[in-house]
């Protein structure tokens, strides 16, 4: 088991938010040419080839637990979700509004901490997650004006990853990152190669497959590589720090993701938008202050409470 270097931890994160952005301004790029099963298919491949092939030269063990490997079944399910509901957002929204949207999770996070976790949750971090609604809304209203419902899919995949992080925390300190994402990595194509070809026999577009002319398929390698050192990065950063400690730092994401907008599109957001995103951050680093002052202040009354229980 590893035990937590949250310095450590953070810059790893800081790498994830920086390569993450990139990966899907790629990806909204090619959205508009490449189906999205073909574009899923080819994200999770690279990754399967390219850790694969170290696994096996670093001799890592491919065997685990029947319980790590539900666990870790259920983890693909849910990124395989999580990012194709992402590319689908991004064939419809500005690369900032649709990660600052997503960025909803943390309080996605505290609700289902309360709700299925039975974690304590005080009145002002329940107050703060509406506040932060409130921002996500003010988001989501300019692209809603424009696009309709499928402005509402970087929601979808706040749920969704909410539920991947949590699930990723539970098994970091069991398993190595590059094991973990290489067996995922195959997993992912043993769902998507089926689905695709039911999708293509039955004329369903996002399930079809093209021929790719040859720069999209750097792209869509490039995609592969960034999608899979990305992710590599956040499980090496949960393993040396607690998911509470790193959530700040995700933040970065949002200008970050503006930047690389501006630089590939031309787009920023719009002042209501904005105004949206600075409350979503404000409110989010306000709960996650309130976890640390909280998660001190019990360490606290458990180091008294040993001091009293102790003889002499």
């Amino acid at each position: 088991m590893t035990s937590d270097q949250p310095v450590l931890g953070i810059l790893l994160m800081l790498g994830f938010c920086t390569l993450a952005p990139i990966g899907d301004a790629i990806a909204k790029v090619l959205g508009s040419t490449i189906p999205l099963g073909e574009l899923l298919l080819v994200r999770f491949a690279v990754q399967a080839i390219i850790l694969i092939p170290i696994m096996i030269l670093t001799r890592r063990a491919w065997r685990m637990s029947s319980r790590l490997l539900r666990i870790i079944l259920l983890r693909t399910v849910l990124h395989i979700a999580g990012i194709g509901s992402m590319f689908t957002a991004l064939m419809y929204l500005p690369l900032a509004d649709a990660v600052a949207i997503a960025f909803v999770m943390p309080f996605i996070m505290l609700l289902l901490g309360k709700h299925i976790l039975n974690e304590e949750v005080g009145m002002r971090r329940i107050l703060a997650c509406g506040v932060g609604f409130i921002g996500t809304l003010l988001v989501i209203q300019p692209s809603f004006v424009h696009v309709g419902l499928p402005a509402l899919w970087p929601l979808a995949v706040a749920v969704i990853f909410s539920l991947f992080i949590l699930t990723t925390r539970q098994i970091a300190h069991e398993t190595d990152p590059v094991t973990l994402q290489a067996v995922s990595g195959v997993m992912a194509c043993v769902f998507i190669v089926p689905a695709i070809w039911v999708g293509h026999f039955f004329g369903f577009e996002p399930l079809t497959m093209i021929a790719p002319d040859n720069v999209e398929w750097v792209l869509l390698l490039v995609i592969g590589i960034l999608g899979t050192g990305a992710h590599l990065l956040m499980t090496w950063a949960l393993r040396f720090a607690p998911a509470a400690t790193l959530a700040p730092m995700q933040y970065l994401e949002i200008p970050i993701a503006t930047g690389v907008g501006w630089l590939v599109f031309r787009d920023l957001p719009n002042n209501l938008a904005a105004l949206g995103i600075c409350i979503t951050m404000s409110a989010g680093l306000y709960i996650f202050r309130r976890e640390q002052v909280t998660a001190r202040a019990k360490a606290r009354a458990l180091k008294n409470d040993q001091a009293v229980q102790a003889p002499g």
